[in-house]
């Protein structure tokens, strides 16, 4: 029990008696390392979370049991993640635990939480309550238009390349001018970088807006300059609670930081009611809040966003006094799946030393698979899969992992070919859309007239004639004349250069967004005489918009699928709305444009989509899948090349593949290649270093055959299923490339069954017969085998002095013979192409294919 009265933040006494349930039943079910982390108090708490180790429910656990030993008012409780999805889970697990107890705290991320607290005090430093927050395209549209101006492209400069470094420096809390005072004055790429950074400072406040970095600057530099506004929230949050602590940036270390700081005696007056002094220490201060932090030095592997490790691995050092306790007990993966993950990850130093175990015993081998290609190894990707799913594993619950996104063609193609249910992840976002930007560019102007990103969008979408130059007199005017771009619409009369039919056009616009703002802010005109209208609904205000501007009918009279797609993501936009509506009622447009802006792209992985889920390595941190396939596991992949020469590169990239292990619970297969093509290169890969650090035990290897085709792989085993085994049953075709498609017929995968045409050639069937038998042996021979094999067969096939040429004859272990019909590359990264007699065109890295040349021919 604490040891003063527990006060609400008015000094008002609390009343009630402990729940019915006490505070032993949050302690019920968790492990003693959990109990401690729920339980213990002090200035600091570090919980060294390992992976499915049942951090969010400490997490919320230790939040219950604050509030219900009476420590803390829900007010005063700030808890911080970093996506939505996350905070909303962790809110509704609060809410599971103490009802309407839970009300007033804020759980949010730490972009959401620093927006609530610019829209409260955006007037101490210039801005109004109703900035725009700018997404990646809008700073990509701003620079790109700066960059133009100042001919800087001839430079070098992009819009992505001084996005980034821009992002780079507020996350470090730099502004131009400190960039300008700490560069090189003699080189002008610096020099011209210090003009487009602050060009692009003084735009965004022409603008009315912050870009997404700015969000916890801005945080910070309004605390440090203004102190008695810090008091406020100081006062506020007595306990601060942080997840995902190891990915956090200076800027974000910088605000907690700012947040658990002491209050000055100076600052405490007018602060405190009489009832709440006793919080006051010997020298008049408020103590600073009580933080706890979660976190795992092991899953940091966002240093390319900024985060910094330091800052998990300094915390004792930060924050004196501070107690640790560390989760190693796991309840997501099986023993042997999390032996391979201590085993890789007991390789880096400077970490928090610990050690992942289960009860829940050893479960299967980890699967290993060298493949002759990337296509080979896809291949077996796509038939595992399908093994899995035979055996009552849901394609929901797997996910394939890659290192970079241009390993998904081979895997995307094998899927395709197995009518294999999948999706891509990392795609084009539901708000990144360009209709989607373009119905939200109006909400965004009626919130913010003076955001000139939004209105440029806006005169364009759709079309109606205001070109480039039209929006340039307009643009103008609004500057020379000081008002918004609303304005300067609906006097657009004065605008000379303009003609007669494209004024009216532009006031009929600006009556529009009138029309919409007046809605927006509950302005217009009510049902009762004398009573002003209440702020209409969101959805009202955009369906309003969509039905004015006819966006919706324009893109369906084009009769393109396309357009009909671009349509429905505008009614899907619509249903948004809709829903927020009934989700926050009153809570109006300004809310609804700032939880879009705050949208992550992990919000959007929707668990219950009913496919196979391919994702890179970085995008997987915080999901779990049953089944798991690593592949590329190879030098120069994973690890990356270019993480070997940086500092400290090659230990992010063993957390990287640490964090992909352990985000497997039954099945782990970890796959590689022999050769690999990149960018039309076929080169020999090695196995990545990361597989030797795992004990030979663990894995079970095995092995291609070697097949490869010209296409990219053979026909997958769905492809001669027999009919009625939900892989198709339509006539087969003749045609050599399998044709997939997804109907809504017969019973099938995923949304619709799958109708797969497959090659009639005899050769054929013959050929992927006599492939899976030797599979089957392969699979056998290798069932009591030791090590990870490098290369198809286990041996050191080395062709490199093999000489072909064109009208050669060849033998192929496993294709038979046929005809070279030409050599191209050179040294180890010769391809032949060969006819065979058996299975038609291939393609042959001639150093390694199981090949000898048996006649020699004459060109033809």
């Amino acid at each position: 029990m604490s040891d003063f009265e527990l006060l609400d933040p008015s000094g008002v006494p609390i009343g009630g008696a402990q729940s019915a349930g006490g505070t032993d039943a949050l302690l019920d079910g968790l492990n003693p390392a959990q109990e401690r982390a729920v339980i213990a108090r002090g200035p600091a708490l570090l919980i060294v979370a390992g992976a499915g180790s049942g951090k969010t429910r400490v997490l919320t656990h230790r939040i219950a049991h604050l509030i219900r030993e009476r420590e803390a008012w829900p007010s005063q409780i700030l808890a911080i993640t970093f996506t939505n999805k996350a905070a909303a889970e962790m809110r509704e697990r609060i809410d599971g635990l103490l009802g309407e107890a839970s009300q007033g705290m804020w759980v949010s991320t730490f972009h959401s939480a620093c927006v609530r607290i610019l829209r409260r005090e955006a007037e101490r430093f210039g801005y109004v309550s109703g900035f725009t927050i700018y997404d990646s395209a809008d700073s990509r549209a701003l620079l790109k238009r700066i960059i133009k101006e100042l001919d800087a492209d001839t430079y070098g400069f992009t819009p992505a390349n001084a996005g980034a470094k821009i992002s780079r420096l507020k996350n470090e809390l730099a502004d131009a001018g400190a960039y300008a005072a700490t560069m090189n004055a003699s080189d002008p790429r610096d020099r011209l970088f210090v003009e487009i950074f602050t060009m692009y400072e003084q735009e965004l406040r022409r603008a009315n807006a912050f870009d997404f970095d700015d969000l916890i600057g801005q945080t910070v530099h309004l605390f440090r300059a203004h102190p008695d506004v810090a008091a406020v929230y100081q006062r506020r949050f007595r306990h601060i609670l942080v997840d995902e602590y190891q990915d956090t940036n200076h800027a974000q270390y910088s605000l907690i930081r700012e947040l658990t700081k002491p209050v000055e005696p100076e600052e405490v007056a007018g602060l405190m009611p009489p009832a709440r002094e006793r919080e006051l220490d010997a020298s008049g201060r408020i103590p600073p809040a009580s933080l706890t932090v979660v976190g795992d030095s092991d899953q940091s592997i966002y240093a390319f966003r900024g985060a910094d490790i330091r800052n998990i691995v300094e915390f004792e050092r930060d924050f004196r006094g501070a107690e640790v306790v560390k989760l190693e007990q796991n309840y997501r993966s099986t023993q042997n799946i999390l032996s391979a993950a201590n085993a890789v990850i007991g390789n880096n130093f400077d970490r928090q030393d610990k050690n992942l175990w289960t009860s829940e015993g050893d479960g299967e081998q980890i699967v290993g698979f060298t493949g002759y290609s990337q296509h080979d190894e896809a291949r077996f990707v796509a038939e595992e899969i399908e093994d899995l799913h035979r055996a009552g594993i849901a394609y929901g619950d797997v996910a394939v992992f890659y290192r970079t996104n241009s390993q998904t063609r081979a895997l995307e193609e094998l899927l395709i070919r197995s009518a294999i249910p999948y999706r891509v992840l990392g795609g084009t976002k539901f708000y990144e859309r360009a209709e989607v930007k373009d119905a939200m560019a109006y909400l965004t102007s009626i919130a913010n007239p003076y955001d000139p990103i939004a209105w440029s969008r806006l005169l364009g979408a759709p079309k109606r004639g205001i070109g480039p130059m039209a929006e340039a007199h307009l643009a103008n005017f609004q500057e020379a004349q000081g008002v918004s771009f609303h304005e300067a619409m609906a006097r657009a009369d004065e605008v000379g250069p303009l003609g007669p039919k494209l004024r009216t056009t532009v006031r009929e616009l600006a009556a529009l967004l009138l029309r919409a703002a007046r809605m927006a802010a509950g302005g217009g005109a009510s049902d009762v005489a004398g009573e002003e209208a209440a702020p209409a609904p969101v959805g009202d205000v955009l369906k309003l918009i969509l039905d004015e501007t006819e966006m919706i009918e324009k893109l369906r009279a084009k009769r393109d699928p396309q357009d009909d797609a671009r349509a429905e993501n505008l009614e899907e936009l619509l249903a948004v709305a809709r829903e927020f509506d009934v989700k926050q009622p009153g809570a109006g447009l300004l809310a609804f444009l700032t939880e879009v802006s705050l949208v992550a792209a992990a919000d959007d992985l929707d668990d219950s989509s009913g496919t196979v889920s391919l994702m890179t390595m970085h995008t997987a941190k915080g999901l779990e899948f049953k089944a798991v396939f690593i592949t590329g596991v190879e030098e120069g992949l994973l690890p990356h090349q270019m993480s070997v020469d940086e500092v400290g590169g090659i230990s992010e990239e063993r957390r990287l593949m640490y964090v992909g292990i352990t985000r497997a619970r039954e099945r782990l297969y970890l796959t590689l290649a022999s050769t690999r093509a990149t960018f039309g290169d076929v080169s020999v890969a090695m196995p990545s270093r990361f597989l030797q650090e795992i004990p030979e035990g663990l894995i079970a290897w095995r092995q291609s055959p070697g097949e490869v085709t010209g296409r990219g792989g053979t026909a997958s085993r769905a492809l001669n299923a027999p009919r009625g085994s939900g892989y198709g049953s339509g006539a087969r075709g003749t045609s050599r490339d399998s044709a997939v498609s997804f109907g809504s017929g017969a019973a099938g995968r995923g949304s619709g069954a799958a109708a797969v045409s497959e090659p009639a050639s005899g050769n054929m069937q013959s050929a992927l017969d006599k492939w899976r038998e030797r599979k089957r042996q392969a699979k056998a021979a290798q069932a009591a085998g030791g090590g990870f094999p490098n290369l198809i067969g286990g041996s050191a096939r080395d062709n490199g002095d093999l000489e072909l040429g064109t009208g050669d004859r060849i033998r192929h272990d496993e294709y038979g013979e046929g005809r070279v019909t030409g050599v191209s590359g050179a040294g180890s990264k010769r391809i032949a192409h060969v006819v065979f007699d058996a299975v038609g065109e291939r393609k042959l890295l001639v150093k390694l294919a199981p090949i000898e040349k048996i006649e020699a021919g004459a060109a033809d």
